[in-house]
């Protein structure tokens, strides 16, 4: 299983996300008090679905929820569906921590 914080400050959530693998699948299950997030807060993603951008199951299912143009979540998603399939390490996910956005 992998277990992922999104800390979204400027919206004041914090979304625990829950990932786990299933064959070429991944389970995904979201704790937030965000009503938005809430509405992509159960998924089950394919490995085939998860490449690219345009085509991308999880930004379809985020912009279909009505999630903000900015949401940092499905970026979460996906990294939690790349950790569970092991196309991310996840020893290196462990030492890095965790990634940012800065504004200077």
């Amino acid at each position: 299983m992998t277990d992922i914080t999104v800390n979204s400050n400027i919206c004041g959530f914090t979304h625990k996300i829950h990932g786990t693998k299933d064959g070429k699948n991944v389970t995904i299950k979201i704790e937030t008090d965000c009503p938005k997030v809430k509405n992509i807060s159960d998924l089950e993603v394919s490995m085939m679905q998860m490449f690219g951008i345009k085509d991308n199951y999880v930004i379809g299912k985020a912009q279909d929820g009505n999630c903000c143009a900015t949401c940092i979540v499905p970026s979460g998603i996906l990294h939690a569906c790349n950790l569970e399939l092991g196309l991310i390490s996840q020893t290196l996910a462990k030492n890095v921590k965790d990634i940012s956005i800065e504004f200077k």
